[in-house]
């Protein structure tokens, strides 16, 4: 049970009840990690704006590595809530559920392209020593065929799973099984 006040759908009235609507709308519910944000609509709105143009947006890094990223992201944090959401959403494209439990056991990179391997590791360190990071880190993604503006969407992507998962962890997001289904992805 998370550790402050929601307003669920059934009570939602004015804007926060036409964000419902339009988040029902786009992507097939609300996710909890979205209802905690209830008492600010404003935020909440905004908030799924920017997940949606990082994660849904045209662009030459592909969504099932955006939703790759976000597991990673994710299960180095420990966030159970987003590990099992975005882990889902991957199974979409893997379409292979054992697949993604041996993976997200011992988070080997090894299997992957060398490019995906950059990114990952990237990911890694960002989330575990951002104050760490160096411009060699940078290179090495280019080294490996990623240019600024892939640099900036994979480092977007990162930044906004660790916020969201210390939103979820502190907050005390939680979910079931229903809650993981029915998404639009």
């Amino acid at each position: 049970m998370v550790w402050i006040k929601t307003i669920d759908q059934k009570e939602a009235k004015g804007e926060l009840q036409k964000i419902y609507e339009q988040l029902v709308k786009k992507r097939g519910k609300v996710a909890n990690v979205l209802k905690i944000q209830s008492l600010l609509p404003k935020t909440m709105h905004d908030h799924m704006q920017l997940y949606t143009h990082i994660m849904f947006n045209k662009s030459s890094i592909p969504r099932e590595d955006k939703e790759l990223i976000a597991v990673v992201v994710s299960k180095i944090n420990n966030c159970p809530y987003c590990i099992n959401h975005h882990a889902e959403a991957l199974n979409y494209y893997w379409k292979d559920k054992e697949k993604i439990d041996e993976f997200l056991q011992n988070l080997d990179y090894s299997t992957f392209s060398e490019k995906k391997q950059a990114v990952l590791t990237y990911a890694e360190k960002l989330t575990k020593h951002p104050n760490n990071m160096k411009e060699s880190d940078i290179n090495n993604l280019k080294e490996n065929g990623l240019n600024d503006k892939e640099i900036l969407e994979i480092a977007l992507i990162i930044s906004y799973f660790n916020f969201v998962n210390r939103m979820a962890l502190g907050l005390n997001v939680e979910f079931t099984e229903e809650e993981m289904k029915g998404y639009k992805y």
